[in-house]
């Protein structure tokens, strides 16, 4: 397993983080506990989660997984880093969702319960609270902070300049701030490098892509669906972005042929390649789907390919970040 560190901290991490959010839902509790087990066995070490994982309003399902999953011992809690998020609505009133100090604390303490540990290592907002000043904000994280209960704060969903006020707003509190930004980044959704990423790497934030594989279809879509296999790709919205970009992921998946390369590995080699980003989330939903994504770790892109796939899938604008991307 290869590592890293998120950010700008010392905290080390696996360059694949295990996202959790089929836990409960779609795949049963003795084989979510399989996959984290058959994770650290791997050397995947960094675990994703959220408070309202699980689709239940206010029982937080996934969380209550994993928490199980620690008390059998064994080292577990010792050796994930574990992320979890708030934002979410966790219940009926008024003050049970956002990011207000109120329920920033109340909803540390809950998701500490389910999980069944004393600290929570990366403690991501899971949205922008626009009506929330981030003063309040931050006061709310120093108090987790300073009592233990959190160790390092993150961001997700934010846009460049949430990233750039944020920051400023915690310097001026003598705050670390934000570590990390968890976004959705894939190879057909490139935005974030416009402003997202530029504004991470100045404040020295890692990168967290999220949906890797844009909901299965750069995982060799067509092919599954050819043999019966497909998953996710095969219905609801991927099914409507496959049909309209048809053409492009039959040149994708031939390209990945040609490298003699499985699509998924290719489209997490390209993630890992990127400047800013610590760790692609990768969401399996059995412990076979995770051993196979561990051959994006071994897959070097050339620069021949990597211009192809710029060309398959162009980067908005003119490339790179705003201005350059849209200006002259």
């Amino acid at each position: 397993m290869e590592f890293t560190t998120v950010g700008r901290t010392g905290l080390t991490v696996s360059r694949l983080c295990l996202g959790t959010m089929n836990f409960g839902p779609k795949t049963s509790e003795p084989d979510s506990h399989a996959i984290m087990d058959r994770a650290l066995d791997h050397g995947i070490n960094f675990f994703d989660t959220a408070d309202v994982y699980g689709w239940q309003l206010g029982e937080g399902i996934t969380e209550q997984i994993i928490g199980r999953w620690f008390a059998q011992g064994g080292g577990r809690r010792d050796k994930v880093v574990l992320a979890t998020k708030v934002y979410g609505k966790m219940g009926e009133w008024p003050n049970e969702q956002g990011l207000s100090a109120r329920h920033i604390v109340k909803a540390a303490d809950a998701s500490l319960r389910r999980l069944q540990t004393d600290y929570i290592d990366l403690y991501q907002m899971h949205h922008v609270d626009r009506k929330t000043p981030w003063d309040e904000i931050w006061q709310a994280m120093e108090t987790l902070v300073a009592a233990g209960k959190v160790l390092y704060v993150g961001s997700s969903n934010f846009a460049g300049w949430h990233i750039a006020a944020a920051q400023e707003a915690a310097r001026s509190r003598h705050f670390l701030g934000l570590v990390s930004e968890q976004c959705i980044y894939n190879l057909m959704t490139r935005h974030v490098e416009l402003e997202v990423i530029p504004a991470a790497m100045q404040y020295g934030v890692g990168i967290i892509p999220w949906s890797p594989l844009h909901g299965g279809l750069l995982s060799g879509a067509l092919r599954k669906i050819k043999d019966g296999t497909a998953a996710r790709s095969g219905e609801g919205r991927a099914n409507d972005t496959l049909a309209e970009h048809r053409g492009t992921i039959e040149a994708y998946e031939k390209l990945c042929e040609s490298l003699d390369a499985d699509p998924a590995d290719v489209a997490l080699a390209w993630l890992l390649s990127r400047p800013g980003v610590t760790a692609p989330i990768i969401g399996p939903r059995t412990a076979e789907q995770l051993d196979k994504t561990l051959g994006a770790l071994t897959l070097t892109l050339d620069e021949d390919t990597l211009t192809r796939l710029d060309e398959l899938f162009p980067p908005v604008g003119k490339g790179g970040p705003g201005p350059e991307a849209w200006a002259w």
